[in-house]
Protein backbone atom coordinates (compact mmCIF):
# COMPACT_ATOMS: atom_id res chain seq x y z
CA UNK A 1 0.00 0.00 0.00
CA UNK A 2 1.44 3.33 -1.06
CA UNK A 3 2.43 5.69 2.02
CA UNK A 4 0.99 9.17 2.49
CA UNK A 5 2.93 11.57 1.09
CA UNK A 6 2.53 14.41 3.38
CA UNK A 7 2.95 13.26 7.60
CA UNK A 8 2.07 15.62 10.48
CA UNK A 9 3.43 15.26 14.15
CA UNK A 10 2.04 16.79 17.20
CA UNK A 11 4.52 16.56 19.74
CA UNK A 12 8.47 16.76 19.00
CA UNK A 13 10.22 13.99 21.10
CA UNK A 14 12.93 11.27 20.91
CA UNK A 15 10.33 8.75 18.88
CA UNK A 16 9.07 11.48 16.47
CA UNK A 17 12.75 12.38 16.40
CA UNK A 18 13.54 8.47 15.36
CA UNK A 19 10.51 8.05 12.87
CA UNK A 20 11.19 11.53 10.88
CA UNK A 21 14.46 10.36 10.58
CA UNK A 22 13.48 6.70 9.41
CA UNK A 23 11.08 8.36 6.87
CA UNK A 24 13.24 10.45 5.78
CA UNK A 25 16.62 8.69 5.10
CA UNK A 26 17.21 7.85 1.64
CA UNK A 27 15.90 7.00 -0.59
CA UNK A 28 12.96 8.88 1.38
CA UNK A 29 9.46 7.07 2.21
CA UNK A 30 7.55 10.13 2.41
CA UNK A 31 7.49 13.59 0.70
CA UNK A 32 7.27 16.14 3.60
CA UNK A 33 6.71 16.15 7.26
CA UNK A 34 5.26 18.68 9.28
CA UNK A 35 6.25 19.05 12.70
CA UNK A 36 5.00 20.87 15.70
CA UNK A 37 7.71 22.96 17.42
CA UNK A 38 7.25 22.38 20.96
CA UNK A 39 10.75 21.20 21.49
CA UNK A 40 12.66 23.44 19.70
CA UNK A 41 15.49 21.90 19.70
CA UNK A 42 14.99 18.63 18.25
CA UNK A 43 12.44 20.37 15.49
CA UNK A 44 15.10 22.84 14.40
CA UNK A 45 17.58 20.06 14.03
CA UNK A 46 15.28 18.06 12.29
CA UNK A 47 14.60 21.12 9.70
CA UNK A 48 18.33 21.67 9.62
CA UNK A 49 19.51 17.73 8.71
CA UNK A 50 16.37 17.24 6.39
CA UNK A 51 15.01 19.47 3.72
CA UNK A 52 11.58 17.48 3.67
CA UNK A 53 10.83 18.92 7.39
CA UNK A 54 8.56 22.40 7.38
CA UNK A 55 8.24 23.32 11.40
CA UNK A 56 4.61 24.51 12.35
CA UNK A 57 4.42 26.71 15.30
CA UNK A 58 1.03 25.85 15.17
CA UNK A 59 -0.66 22.04 15.82
CA UNK A 60 -4.00 22.93 13.80
CA UNK A 61 -1.96 24.29 11.07
CA UNK A 62 -0.35 20.24 11.21
CA UNK A 63 -3.88 19.15 11.74
CA UNK A 64 -5.52 21.05 9.15
CA UNK A 65 -2.79 20.73 6.10
CA UNK A 66 -2.15 16.46 6.95
CA UNK A 67 -4.15 13.64 6.12
CA UNK A 68 -1.67 11.81 8.69
CA UNK A 69 -1.43 12.49 11.89
CA UNK A 70 0.82 10.94 14.32
CA UNK A 71 0.13 12.02 17.99
CA UNK A 72 3.13 11.91 20.17
CA UNK A 73 2.73 13.60 23.52
CA UNK A 74 3.94 12.75 26.42
CA UNK A 75 0.80 11.31 28.26
CA UNK A 76 1.00 14.18 31.36
CA UNK A 77 0.10 16.81 29.11
CA UNK A 78 -1.88 14.68 25.86
CA UNK A 79 -5.43 15.86 27.09
CA UNK A 80 -4.22 19.16 27.42
CA UNK A 81 -2.96 19.80 23.88
CA UNK A 82 -5.43 17.41 22.20
CA UNK A 83 -8.58 18.72 23.28
CA UNK A 84 -8.60 22.03 21.21
CA UNK A 85 -7.48 20.44 18.26
CA UNK A 86 -9.89 20.40 15.65
CA UNK A 87 -9.71 17.00 13.48
CA UNK A 88 -11.40 16.29 10.62
CA UNK A 89 -14.09 13.13 10.13
CA UNK A 90 -11.73 10.52 8.30
CA UNK A 91 -8.85 11.40 9.40
CA UNK A 92 -6.26 9.52 9.87
CA UNK A 93 -4.51 9.74 13.55
CA UNK A 94 -2.22 7.48 14.46
CA UNK A 95 -1.28 7.73 18.68
CA UNK A 96 2.23 6.63 19.88
CA UNK A 97 1.26 8.20 23.36
CA UNK A 98 2.20 5.37 25.65
CA UNK A 99 -0.80 3.73 28.12
CA UNK A 100 -3.64 6.13 26.97
CA UNK A 101 -6.64 3.84 25.34
CA UNK A 102 -8.51 4.37 22.06
CA UNK A 103 -11.50 5.21 23.88
CA UNK A 104 -9.69 7.89 25.76
CA UNK A 105 -7.75 9.04 22.95
CA UNK A 106 -11.27 9.51 20.69
CA UNK A 107 -13.15 11.36 23.47
CA UNK A 108 -10.07 13.88 23.91
CA UNK A 109 -10.11 13.80 19.72
CA UNK A 110 -14.07 14.49 19.22
CA UNK A 111 -14.29 13.92 15.83
CA UNK A 112 -14.74 10.42 14.01
CA UNK A 113 -11.55 9.53 12.66
CA UNK A 114 -9.82 6.53 12.26
CA UNK A 115 -7.68 5.96 14.40
CA UNK A 116 -4.72 3.42 15.13
CA UNK A 117 -2.18 3.12 17.76
CA UNK A 118 1.73 2.06 17.99
CA UNK A 119 4.32 1.57 20.00
CA UNK A 120 7.35 3.07 18.10
CA UNK A 121 10.95 1.93 19.17
CA UNK A 122 14.05 4.14 18.95
CA UNK A 123 15.54 1.45 16.37
CA UNK A 124 12.70 3.29 13.74
CA UNK A 125 15.54 6.51 12.87
CA UNK A 126 17.66 3.11 11.14
CA UNK A 127 14.21 1.36 9.48
CA UNK A 128 15.07 -1.83 12.17
CA UNK A 129 12.70 -1.06 14.28
CA UNK A 130 9.77 -3.55 15.24
CA UNK A 131 6.42 -2.19 15.82
CA UNK A 132 3.42 -3.27 17.75
CA UNK A 133 -0.04 -2.07 15.89
CA UNK A 134 -3.72 -1.84 16.86
CA UNK A 135 -6.17 -2.51 15.60
CA UNK A 136 -5.12 -4.09 12.29
CA UNK A 137 -4.36 -1.45 9.88
CA UNK A 138 -3.44 -1.57 6.12
CA UNK A 139 -1.87 1.86 6.25
CA UNK A 140 -0.56 2.28 9.60
CA UNK A 141 0.92 -0.82 8.88
CA UNK A 142 2.71 0.34 5.63
CA UNK A 143 4.33 3.51 7.57
CA UNK A 144 5.93 0.94 9.93
CA UNK A 145 7.33 -1.60 7.72
CA UNK A 146 8.98 1.22 5.75
CA UNK A 147 10.42 1.91 9.32
CA UNK A 148 11.40 -2.13 9.60
CA UNK A 149 8.23 -4.17 10.35
CA UNK A 150 4.54 -4.02 11.97
CA UNK A 151 3.31 -6.52 14.13
CA UNK A 152 -0.73 -6.11 13.79
CA UNK A 153 -2.52 -6.83 16.77
CA UNK A 154 -6.09 -8.30 16.62
CA UNK A 155 -6.94 -7.51 19.93
CA UNK A 156 -6.28 -4.48 22.88
CA UNK A 157 -4.70 -7.86 25.12
CA UNK A 158 -2.37 -8.31 22.37
CA UNK A 159 -1.41 -4.68 21.95
CA UNK A 160 -0.92 -4.54 25.41
CA UNK A 161 1.01 -7.54 26.12
CA UNK A 162 3.57 -5.94 23.58
CA UNK A 163 3.83 -3.16 24.73
CA UNK A 164 5.07 -4.41 28.35
CA UNK A 165 7.35 -6.22 26.33
CA UNK A 166 9.14 -3.36 24.91
CA UNK A 167 9.20 -2.16 28.82
CA UNK A 168 12.29 -4.82 28.79
CA UNK A 169 14.61 -2.32 27.05
CA UNK A 170 15.73 -0.56 30.03
CA UNK A 171 16.34 -3.82 31.57
CA UNK A 172 18.56 -5.08 28.54
CA UNK A 173 20.85 -2.13 28.69
CA UNK A 174 20.51 -2.46 32.91
CA UNK A 175 22.10 -6.06 32.73
CA UNK A 176 24.86 -5.01 30.47
CA UNK A 177 25.52 -2.51 32.09
CA UNK A 178 25.31 -4.12 36.31
CA UNK A 179 27.75 -7.27 34.06
CA UNK A 180 30.11 -4.21 33.07
CA UNK A 181 30.21 -3.28 36.57
CA UNK A 182 31.09 -6.97 37.98
CA UNK A 183 33.69 -7.41 35.39
CA UNK A 184 35.55 -4.32 35.81
CA UNK A 185 35.32 -4.42 40.14
CA UNK A 186 37.39 -7.39 39.48
CA UNK A 187 39.66 -5.83 37.28
CA UNK A 188 38.84 -6.02 33.67
CA UNK A 189 39.10 -2.69 32.30
CA UNK A 190 35.56 -0.95 31.63
CA UNK A 191 36.50 -0.35 27.70
CA UNK A 192 37.02 -3.97 27.10
CA UNK A 193 34.31 -5.00 29.02
CA UNK A 194 32.08 -3.09 26.58
CA UNK A 195 34.00 -3.80 23.86
CA UNK A 196 33.08 -7.66 24.32
CA UNK A 197 29.39 -7.44 25.60
CA UNK A 198 28.01 -5.38 23.42
CA UNK A 199 28.58 -7.44 20.28
CA UNK A 200 27.99 -10.48 22.20
CA UNK A 201 24.56 -9.32 23.10
CA UNK A 202 24.17 -7.91 19.30
CA UNK A 203 24.74 -11.41 17.75
CA UNK A 204 22.46 -13.27 20.31
CA UNK A 205 19.86 -11.56 19.38
CA UNK A 206 20.54 -11.61 15.62
CA UNK A 207 20.72 -15.38 16.15
CA UNK A 208 17.14 -15.09 17.80
CA UNK A 209 15.55 -12.97 15.18
CA UNK A 210 17.49 -15.55 12.38
CA UNK A 211 16.09 -18.73 13.90
CA UNK A 212 12.32 -18.18 12.69
CA UNK A 213 9.27 -18.74 14.55
CA UNK A 214 9.36 -22.42 15.12
CA UNK A 215 12.38 -22.17 16.91
CA UNK A 216 11.68 -21.96 20.73
CA UNK A 217 13.86 -19.38 22.67
CA UNK A 218 14.51 -21.96 25.52
CA UNK A 219 15.49 -24.20 22.63
CA UNK A 220 18.45 -21.64 21.86
CA UNK A 221 19.07 -21.76 25.21
CA UNK A 222 20.16 -25.19 25.42
CA UNK A 223 21.77 -25.28 22.03
CA UNK A 224 24.44 -22.33 23.62
CA UNK A 225 24.04 -24.35 26.72
CA UNK A 226 27.28 -27.41 26.78
CA UNK A 227 25.44 -30.12 28.92
CA UNK A 228 27.10 -29.28 32.26
CA UNK A 229 28.97 -26.01 31.48
CA UNK A 230 29.34 -23.03 32.59
CA UNK A 231 25.91 -21.07 30.14
CA UNK A 232 24.13 -24.02 31.84
CA UNK A 233 24.97 -23.33 35.53
CA UNK A 234 24.58 -19.19 34.67
CA UNK A 235 21.09 -19.93 34.17
CA UNK A 236 20.15 -22.28 36.37
CA UNK A 237 21.64 -19.87 39.21
CA UNK A 238 19.53 -17.18 37.83
CA UNK A 239 16.01 -19.23 38.13
CA UNK A 240 16.90 -20.87 41.29
CA UNK A 241 17.87 -17.16 42.87
CA UNK A 242 14.60 -16.48 41.42
CA UNK A 243 15.41 -14.28 38.44
CA UNK A 244 12.75 -15.44 36.27
CA UNK A 245 10.59 -14.99 39.27
CA UNK A 246 11.57 -11.15 39.17
CA UNK A 247 11.11 -10.91 35.74
CA UNK A 248 7.74 -12.48 35.82
CA UNK A 249 6.49 -9.81 38.45
CA UNK A 250 8.06 -6.65 36.42
CA UNK A 251 6.32 -7.53 33.33
CA UNK A 252 3.08 -8.54 35.40
CA UNK A 253 3.11 -5.14 37.15
CA UNK A 254 4.20 -3.02 33.85
CA UNK A 255 0.96 -4.60 32.24
CA UNK A 256 -0.66 -3.80 35.19
CA UNK A 257 0.41 -0.07 34.80
CA UNK A 258 -0.95 -0.32 31.67
CA UNK A 259 -4.75 -1.26 32.01
CA UNK A 260 -4.88 1.20 34.09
Amino acid sequence: MPLPQKIGFIGTGTITDAMVRGLLAKPVAVSQVMLSSRNAEISAKLAADLPNVVVSVDNQTIIDECDTVVLAIRPQIAEAVIRPLRFRDGQKVISVIAATGRPTLSDWIGADVHLTQAIPLPFVSRRKGVTAVYPPDHQTAAIFNALGNAVECDTREEYDLLAAASALMGTYFGIMQRTTEWLADRGLPEEKARAYLAPLFAELSQTAAAAGEDVAFIELSREFSTKGGLNEQAFRDFEQEGGSDALARALTNVHARIKG
